[in-house]
């Protein structure tokens, strides 16, 4: 009798060490969220990349960063490679978001929560979308350009089609607002857009053709920093707005050379988003947009933004 107390005890501590092993290592087991942008080596990704490695340090996330460049394949074979890694969720930020329904519909089958981040795609199943409501980014934008002009003023738009809307969308808003107020406008998105330069192009057509423009909008800001140069060149002394709020953007809003920045928040986009993914991945409720919120840069804030910035970009 003894033996057999002995042995239920021994197995009794045995049994309970075991559920104590297994318990320790499922603890230690952190959620896996894979992360696929639009680019690798440019600002503005790398801000919002920031905030996602903060976010992975916060929240307890074991979480990896993907983005094409020119060495890597495609966006699209990156997807399909993080797919089979079977993450806990996934963030996702889509160059061709009508051509990468297809693959996220097979983490959708595989029961992986997809939040975007920065560019929606036009699928009802995504869990959630982080980031700027382009539209009304483009209004303030519109708003804060007519605020240095006058009714019956024209301005130039300048813009670029692309697979998203982005662009489309800021232009949109900066010609609502402007027009509300009795402001002209020309110009619209660049077809076959390659790279920022070309605004250079439009821009001297559009002077041209008329002399009158008394201020500019570039749905981004490194338009806004070609169409500044450009003036400069020109010996023009004309408002430009751009958008997205980059640091080389910030520095000429703080000289007065441009007249403000409509900034996006990507640090907050990355950071919001990895918050959600960890909701998502434990069955929490999760928004399904979540608007990031922008913030209007001028000559008054820009410094407090640019040492924002660049004490990210240092870490």
């Amino acid at each position: 009798m003894k033996n057999k107390g002995l042995i239920l005890v021994v197995s009794a501590v045995f049994f309970c060490g075991l559920l104590g092993f297994f318990y320790k290592a499922f603890a230690a087991k952190k959620p896996t969220v894979a992360v696929v942008l639009k680019e690798s080596k440019s600002e503005y990704w790398d801000i919002m990349a920031s905030g996602m490695e903060k976010g992975f340090k916060n929240f307890g996330v074991k979480g990896k960063i993907y983005a094409p460049d020119q060495k890597n394949e495609d966006q699209l074979s990156l997807l399909k490679k993080v797919l089979k890694e079977k993450p806990d969720a996934l963030i996702f930020s889509p160059q061709r978001p009508n051509a990468s329904i297809p693959i996220l519909k097979e983490f959708k089958k595989e029961h992986i929560p997809v939040l975007l981040v920065d560019t929606e795609v036009n699928w009802p199943d995504q869990t959630s979308f982080v980031g700027t409501d382009n539209l009304s980014l483009g209004k303030k934008a519109g708003e804060l350009l007519s605020s240095k002009l006058q009714p019956g003023d024209k301005v130039a738009l300048a813009g670029w089609v692309s697979e998203d809307t982005v662009s489309v969308d800021r232009i949109r808003g900066a010609k609502e607002a402007l027009h509300r107020v009795g402001i002209d406008t020309i110009g619209g998105n660049i077809p076959d857009y390659g790279n920022d330069s070309e605004v250079k192009a439009l821009i001297s057509k559009a002077l041209k053709e008329d002399p009158d423009i008394k201020g500019v909008f570039a749905s981004n800001d490194g338009m806004a920093l070609e169409v500044i140069k450009y003036l400069n060149e020109k010996g023009l002394n004309i408002p430009v707005v751009g958008a997205d709020g980059i640091i080389d953007m910030l520095k000429y809003v703080k000289n007065g050379t441009s007249k403000g920045s409509v900034a996006q928040n990507p640090y907050d986009m990355g950071y919001i988003s990895v918050e959600n993914a960890l909701k998502a991945v434990k069955g929490q409720s999760v928004e399904k947009k979540i608007n990031s919120g922008v913030d209007i840069i001028t000559k008054d804030n820009a410094q407090s933004k640019i040492e924002f910035l660049d004490g990210i970009l240092k870490n």
